[in-house]
C-alpha cells in the first residue's frame, strides 16, 4: 500500500469524524453531539486504576445517572441511605431479561423498605473535592427498581445556571450552581412491572422537556426552566418506556422526537403532533439523535424479532410508517429490521453508523445509505454492555458492565486495540469534557486524561 495515500486517508477520516470545536461542557446524557467528541490529544486511549487517572472520588449510595459537566462543575445524582449501612449495587451474573407468568422474577427486583436521600453532588473538576451536596428528597421509595437500575438513574441536565433533575415518581427540581433549590414540581409515575425509571430530561431555549410514559396516563410536557411552571402537556397512547427524548434542530424546524413501544412520535415545540412512525420493538431504551441532517432511531429489545433502526430526513408529516417489506419512503432514507440495540444508544462517527449490542457485538453500516460496512463483530465474550458508546481521535469506545472499556479502530476494518479495566461494575454512560473522560462506577467517579497520573 502507498504509505502517503494511507496517511492521507487517515487524515481525511479524522477530519470527517471530528465535530469541530473541542468539547468544553457535557450538559446532558450523551452530551450535545450524541457521544462524538472533537479530536484532542489530551483525551486518553489507555487507562487503568493507576494509569492516566487525574482523580478518583467515592460517590455514596446508588445511582446510574451519568455525570454531567459545566465549566469547573461536575454534577452527579445519587440516592443514599438516611441511616445505617448502604446497600451496595450487586452485579447480575449472566443477566438475561426474562419473566414468569407476566411478572418479573424476584431475583431482578430491588426492594427498599427504609428511607433514602436523593442527593445532587457538585464536584470540582480540577480537584475532585465536593463543593456541596443538595438533598432533593427524603423518603421510602414508593416502588421497587429493576436490579440493573437504581433509584437515581435519570441523568440531570444543565444550562450553566441551574441543574435540572427529573425523578420520575417524585418530581422535577432545579438547583442553582450555589447548591440552592430554585424550584420544584411534584410528579406521578407508575412504571411497567415496577422496573424503575431511566428517561432523562432535555433542555432547549429556556424550556425543560420531559416524557413520562407509564402504565396509567402517559404524557409529554414542557416546563419553564426559570419557574418550573408547566407550559403544555400532551397525552400519549403509550405504556412504560425508558428512552430520553431528543430536540431535533433541522433545516425545516425544531421538533421534539420521542420513541416508545407504540412508535416514534415527533412534536412541535407547542406539543402538537407533527409525525409518527410505527414499528418499534416492545421495550424501548435507546435515545434518538441526529447527524448530517438525518435523525437516527434505534430500538432492539432482545426478545423481539423486530429490532429496527431508521434514518429519517426532516420535514415529515402524518404517518410515515413503512408498508410491509419496504425499507424506505419519502422521509425514511433507510432502515434495517435487525440493527437495533436493547440498552446502548447507537453512534454515528466518520460517516458510519455503529450499533453496540448488549452481548458485546458491534455492527457498522453506512450512516447515509444503510449499506453494510461490517456485520456482527464480537468485541468480547462473557460480559454485557449497558452504557452507550462514544468516539474521539479515530477510536470507538465501549464500556462493559464489568468496568472494562474496549477501544476499537473506527472505519471499515474492525479491530480491538485495547482493553482498559477499572475492576468495578458500571452501567453509566461516561461524560467527555475539557480533555477528560469521566466514568462513574458502582462506588466512585474517575476523571481520566492523558498523563493524568
Amino acid at each position: 500500500m502507498n504509505m502517503r495515500l494511507s496517511a492521507l486517508g487517515v487524515c481525511v477520516f479524522l477530519l470527517s469524524a471530528s465535530p469541530g470545536a473541542a468539547q468544553t461542557n457535557w450538559p446532558q446524557f450523551r452530551g450535545e453531539t450524541a457521544g462524538v467528541v472533537a479530536d484532542d490529544p489530551a483525551l486518553p486511549e489507555r487507562w487503568g486504576p493507576d494509569e492516566n487517572v487525574v482523580w478518583r472520588v467515592d460517590v455514596p449510595g446508588r445511582g446510574w445517572a451519568s455525570p454531567i459537566v459545566w465549566g469547573d462543575h461536575v454534577f452527579v445524582l445519587t440516592s443514599t441511605a438516611v441511616e445505617g449501612d448502604e446497600v451496595p449495587i450487586q452485579p447480575i451474573e449472566n443477566y438475561r431479561a426474562r419473566s414468569l407468568g407476566g411478572t418479573m422474577t424476584a431475583a431482578f427486583i430491588t426492594e427498599m423498605d427504609r428511607p433514602l436521600r436523593w442527593v445532587l453532588l457538585d464536584i470540582d473538576f480540577e480537584t475532585g473535592e465536593t463543593r456541596w451536596e443538595h438533598t432533593l428528597h427524603t423518603g421510602v421509595p414508593e416502588m421497587p427498581a429493576h436490579q440493573k437500575s437504581t433509584f437515581a438513574s435519570e441523568t440531570p441536565v444543565t444550562d450553566g445556571e441551574r441543574v435540572y433533575v427529573y425523578l420520575a415518581d417524585i418530581g422535577l427540581f432545579a438547583v442553582d450552581f450555589a447548591g440552592e433549590l430554585a424550584w420544584s414540581a411534584p410528579l406521578d409515575w407508575l412504571p411497567r412491572r415496577q422496573w424503575g425509571a431511566a428517561s432523562s430530561p432535555v433542555l432547549h431555549d429556556g424550556r425543560l422537556y420531559v416524557v413520562n410514559d407509564n402504565e396509567e396516563a402517559s404524557w409529554v410536557a414542557a416546563f419553564d426552566a426559570a419557574t418550573g411552571d408547566e407550559l403544555w402537556r400532551t397525552e400519549r397512547d403509550e405504556r412504560s418506556n425508558w428512552s430520553t427524548p431528543f430536540v431535533w434542530e433541522n433545516d425545516v424546524r425544531t421538533e421534539l422526537v420521542t420513541t416508545g413501544q407504540g412508535g416514534v412520535k415527533s412534536y412541535g415545540l407547542d406539543g402538537r403532533l407533527l409525525w409518527q412512525l410505527s414499528g418499534m420493538s416492545s421495550l424501548v431504551i435507546p435515545t434518538p439523535f441526529s447527524e448530517n441532517g438525518l435523525l437516527y432511531i434505534n430500538s432492539g429489545y432482545v426478545a423481539d424479532r423486530n429490532r429496527p433502526v431508521y434514518a429519517v430526513r426532516a420535514g415529515a408529516s402524518g404517518d410515515i410508517t413503512l408498508p410491509e417489506g419496504a425499507t424506505s419512503n419519502d422521509y425514511i432514507v433507510w432502515s434495517h429490521p435487525q440493527l437495533g440495540s436493547y440498552n446502548p444508544s447507537s453512534l454515528v462517527y466518520g460517516g458510519t453508523h455503529y450499533t453496540l449490542l448488549d452481548r458485546g457485538i458491534l455492527m457498522a453500516y453506512d450512516a447515509g445509505t444503510g449499506e453494510e460496512v461490517y456485520r456482527r463483530r464480537r468485541i468480547t465474550a462473557g460480559t454485557l454492555f449497558s452504557a452507550s458508546p462514544w468516539a474521539y481521535n479515530g477510536k470507538i469506545f465501549a464500556l462493559s458492565e464489568d468496568g472494562d472499556t474496549f477501544v476499537m479502530q473506527a472505519g471499515e476494518e474492525f479491530e480491538v486495540l485495547a482493553r482498559n479495566a477499572l475492576d468495578e461494575m458500571t452501567l453509566a454512560t461516561p461524560a467527555v469534557a475539557r480533555g477528560s473522560l469521566l466514568i462513574r462506577t458502582a462506588s466512585g467517579l474517575y476523571r481520566i486524561a492523558e498523563s493524568g497520573d
